[in-house]
């Protein structure tokens, strides 16, 4: 098996120049970009972000001609709503359209509306339920929301469908140390990804998020309170 995992993206060849742009400009917009929501070059304490606030500033470096606020999440959906009206009209014609739907779901996750793009995301899956990339979205989705048990079973049945999923791994690891303080469980989903993929080209990120894990838990037990044994 090659050491650089495959990664699947949605055509945008599908897509209409317009609906190209406006979601350029909502990743642009919120800071992300499709693909693997976890994927970036960021050390553990910026790897999840947070939801924007309704009036987050811009940036300094921003390009002239740019709002000086952030869009409100309100706007962004007012945004999304209006880059994904083209696709719901194709999708009438087309309900079982199981990539449709999550490029639907893929305008709604890139504008911050999370319960949205799960909804999309887990009708592609009704359809197509061995896509692996649609379900590890939808995991970080239905993370964002707060429901970190069903992200994380999420995950577990992406594995099973695919046991090397690369995007997978990476997110397991994540979800179970920020969503549940499992550092043993993250590092061991971690460990397995740099095992399967050598040159995987997040491996620093990784290597830097095992060893943190691993400092939190010596430091964990070196705080625990200590038991006293009974001396009768």
């Amino acid at each position: 098996m090659a050491d650089q995992p495959n990664k699947t993206e949605t055509s945008a060849s599908a897509w209409g120049a317009s609906q190209v742009y406006v979601m350029a400009a909502l990743c642009f917009a919120v800071g992300i970009l499709i693909g693997y929501l976890l994927h970036s070059p960021a050390t553990s304490q910026a790897a999840l972000a947070s939801v924007p606030s309704p009036q987050m500033q811009a940036p300094s470096n921003m390009p002239p001609g740019m709002p000086e606020q952030m869009p409100s999440l309100e706007q962004l959906k007012q945004m999304a709503d209006k880059t994904a009206a083209p696709l719901l009209q194709q999708l009438q014609s087309d309900p079982k359209n199981a990539e449709l739907l999550m490029q639907i779901a893929y305008v709604y996750k890139a504008a911050h509306q999370f319960k949205e793009a799960t909804s999309y995301f887990d009708r592609s899956l009704q359809i197509d339920p061995e896509n692996v990339v649609a379900r590890t979205e939808m995991a970080s989705c239905l993370y964002y929301t707060g429901d970190v048990d069903k992200a994380i079973a999420q995950l577990q049945q992406s594995l099973k469908y695919d046991p090397k999923h690369a995007g997978t791994l990476f997110n397991l690891g994540m979800i179970r140390w920020k969503g549940k303080s499992d550092a043993p469980g993250a590092i061991a989903a971690w460990e397995k990804l740099l095992n399967l993929y050598p040159n995987y080209e997040r491996k620093a990120v990784v290597q830097q998020l095992i060893a943190e894990a691993k400092q939190h838990g010596r430091t964990v037990v070196a705080n625990a309170p200590r038991v006293k044994a009974d001396s009768q």
